[in-house]
């Protein structure tokens, strides 16, 4: 969608008798009508709501001055036919109509021609124009309308004379959009010389530029067509470059669109991101995911600031990308600061408002504790780690993946719990932990049983592990359970019985149950 565009509501056909001459000189309001229909309008091999030849009149709106004759020389569709006629049809009337234009005053540079990517509007009006066709972009109809009558050779034209930063942002936003459909992105990768200017664009000093170079960079790696991409971006003075915007910007939404792009580089194809990876450990990526982290779990501590959750998310997504590199993985889970901070977050209250960075967060424990097995027997005495923990459970309820990481971690903590020579007090603390998060446990031993089908579906090997530490964890809490009740006369002489009758009766729900799922 365009970022801040005005409505353009397309409104009843015009007369038929407008010709080009009386259009150009109308107001701005006028010119933001829908052009009228072709007489034949039925005979449109396009299904859509919206007129295609008011979609090929706002293309026709952006050519730029200095690139008209070159972009005609192809023909910008603008016949009856739906993208069918002659594309030579409207070489010399685009070139015309520039001719005619008024120059325009803006005010301060004493009635110079504006811009000389304004080829048929001035800058509002083009960028009325422009915001438009961002919107219609978003449709693969219109999208693949928008190709067939040379969008991308007007847009790439804009790119390349354009001095205007909001200019350059809209036209890398409907390319955005287009990238979006199938059939468009072949044509964009195509499109010679199309991705090297995008990639240029990185280069640009202006937020929402770069924003949008990196979202769609991002889409163009994260398609079919990965490799190509991968190719406009691989060499290091790119990466530099990206890793330095990540590092560097204040903006919420180009630091979570520039880690955005760094994570789609991650998770390429792996043809295309085992050309990355050397060079992005070598500029340090690591450390600067570690530090960002850090700072976006300071502002989580202090304020809760909604439009920050997004770009939690995508840091640590990031993070556990990294965590399982081959040859890689090291560097990241043998971060204290890296545990510590994620410990942290586990630990958060109202884990509702960061439900899917806390999800993420228990695959990225489970990697590093596979890595680093020795954590495990100090984080066995973090209780509230372990609450932490079982909270997250029911945010991952549709995320088969996640509650078995949950369900590695805890089984490798509980395994380290040794309740016979605890003191009694220590285990009067893990009971109450358990007690009071039995149905947490229990709901998700009961959707465990829901996804019996669909892992035997899949690796017979993987399923068994899953399996495996799930009975490992169930296991070792009904003997923590157990020992607890064969001590209860003892805690009851130290006053540390469990008090409350709700988890005395938790307590021993939770044993039958665990003990149903073991295997």
């Amino acid at each position: 969608m365009a970022l801040e565009s005005k409505s353009n509501p397309i409104e009843e056909h015009q007369d038929e008798g407008d010709d080009v001459e009386e259009e150009i000189h109308h107001d701005e309001d006028e010119l933001a009508r829908n052009p009228s229909a072709p007489p034949d309008y039925e005979f449109f091999e396009v299904t859509t709501t919206v007129d295609p030849s008011y979609i090929i009149s706002l293309i026709r709106k952006l050519i730029p001055i200095d690139s008209v004759t070159s972009i005609d020389s192809h023909g910008v569709n603008d016949s009856d036919d739906g993208g069918r006629g002659d594309t030579n049809q409207t070489v010399e009337e685009s070139g015309n109509e520039c001719e005619k234009m008024d120059v325009i005053n803006d005010g301060s540079r004493g009635g110079e021609v504006k811009d000389t990517c304004r080829g048929l509007a001035g800058d509002e009006v083009w960028e009325e124009y422009g915001c438009v066709l961002w919107d219609l972009a978003a449709s693969r109809t219109h999208a693949e309308l928008m190709v067939q009558n040379l969008v991308l050779e007007v847009l790439m034209a804009n790119l390349t004379v354009s001095q205007s930063a909001r200019v350059t942002e809209i036209c890398l936003g409907i390319i955005g959009n287009l990238a979006c459909h199938e059939a468009p992105m072949k044509h964009i990768v195509s499109a010679n010389g199309l991705i090297s200017t995008i990639v240029d664009q990185l280069f640009s000093d202006d937020t929402q530029c770069l924003a949008e170079a990196c979202r769609l960079l991002t889409l163009g790696l994260q398609g079919s067509e990965c490799c190509t991409w991968a190719g406009a971006v691989q060499s290091e003075h790119i990466l530099c470059r990206i890793i330095w915007i990540a590092e560097n910007t204040l903006n919420p939404q180009l630091l979570e669109k520039s880690v955005g792009l760094l994570l789609a580089i991650l998770e390429s194809q792996k043809e295309a991101s085992c050309t990355f990876i050397p060079s992005l450990m070598k500029l340090g990526i690591p450390s600067l995911l570690i530090n960002l982290l850090d700072f976006e779990m300071s502002r989580l501590t202090e304020e809760r600031v909604p439009e920050r959750y997004s770009v939690l998310d995508v840091i640590l997504r990031a993070i556990e990308a990294l965590s399982i590199l081959d040859g890689h993985s090291q560097e990241i889970c043998s971060s204290k600061k890296l545990l510590q901070l994620v410990c942290d977050l586990i630990k958060v209250p109202d884990k509702a408002e960061v439900a899917s960075s806390c999800v993420t967060v228990a695959v990225l424990i489970a990697n590093i504790m596979s890595d680093m097995p020795n954590l495990a027997s100090e984080m066995s005495q973090d209780l509230p780690f372990l609450q932490g923990l079982l909270e997250v459970f029911p945010l991952a309820s549709d995320d088969v993946e996640a509650r078995s990481a949950l369900w590695s971690i805890i089984a490798r903590l509980l395994v380290r719990v040794r309740e016979n020579d605890m003191s009694l007090s220590s285990l009067h603390q893990y009971v109450l932990v358990l007690a009071r998060k039995s149905e947490i446990i229990e709901d998700d031993l009961i959707n465990r049983q829901l996804d019996n089908s669909c892992e035997t579906t899949k690796d017979l090997t993987s399923s068994c592990s899953k399996s495996n530490t799930r009975s490992t964890a169930l296991t070792r809490i009904v003997s923590i359970l157990n020992h607890r009740t064969a001590s209860k006369d003892s805690l009851g002489g130290d006053g540390e019985a469990v008090e409350h009758s709700a988890d005395e009766l938790n307590v021993g729900r939770l044993l039958d149950c665990c003990r149903k799922h073991i295997e």
